[in-house]
């Protein structure tokens, strides 16, 4: 009779033992979380510039201008850049880092840092929340006396 209760015992123990694996395996689909993420500028619309021939653009992400040296993206009311017109910013976040796009007006002929017109954070917090392969968009209005533009990042979980 004793043989009969521990037997009936050790079925009822593996019993529940399956469920509880089951429901910590993943679901059929189920795509890994990401550990880290590709940040780079989508793109960059002018509503309203300073100057009345344009401003002269560049971002400054991580202490580097894009794009290099002399070089400036022009930019008039109602024109679109794009990343490959900044020679392509782009960094990698872990989830609990940031990455800091900076738009600054340069003045050729000489292009330095230039004046800080307004920046856009992407935050590892963001990051988090994305699986390998998904993407998140993270965009701000940069609004200043005489300009406004519009900034729009794009995140890859990695």
């Amino acid at each position: 009779m004793r043989s009969h209760k521990l037997i009936l015992a050790l079925a009822l123990t593996a019993g529940l033992a399956v469920p509880a694996a089951v429901s910590a395996a993943s679901p059929a689909g189920a795509r890994t979380a990401a550990t880290t993420c590709r940040v780079e500028l989508n793109y960059l619309d002018a509503y309203d510039v300073e100057e009345n021939n344009g401003d002269e653009i560049k971002i400054n992400l991580a202490g580097y201008m894009y794009p290099s040296g002399n070089q400036y993206v022009a930019m008039n009311n109602g024109d679109t850049a794009y990343s490959g017109n900044f020679a392509n910013p782009t960094t990698t976040i872990g989830t609990t880092g940031s990455a800091l796009f900076s738009l600054r007006e340069v003045a050729p002929p000489v292009v330095g840092q230039g004046d800080v017109l307004g920046s856009v954070t992407a935050k590892g917090s963001t990051c988090a929340t994305l699986a390998t392969g998904q993407i998140a968009y993270i965009s701000k209005h940069i609004f200043g006396t005489g300009y406004w533009y519009y900034m729009s990042l794009v995140m890859t979980g990695l």
